[in-house]
């Protein structure tokens, strides 16, 4: 399951990420977002979440949310 489904609160493993772009990919592993990472939905908004990796917060929109996948 992507992002987009997972419950407000609960802690997921990042299993992989989805998708051709380079510099997307290369922009989430920066943030600490890739695969064997903690990743928590603090909130789901109208156009995305709230996420919490590696002790930080971040707002990501839903194409991006729909990208992580999650287990």
């Amino acid at each position: 399951m992507n992002l987009t489904a997972a419950q407000e609160g609960k802690e997921y493993i990042i299993a992989q990420i989805e998708t051709d772009d380079e510099e997307l990919d290369a922009f989430l592993f920066s943030l600490g977002c890739y695969s064997g990472e903690p990743i928590t939905v603090i909130s789901h908004l109208k156009g995305g979440c709230v996420v919490a990796i590696k002790d930080s917060r971040y707002n990501i929109d839903n194409q991006l949310a729909e990208a992580i996948i999650i287990e």
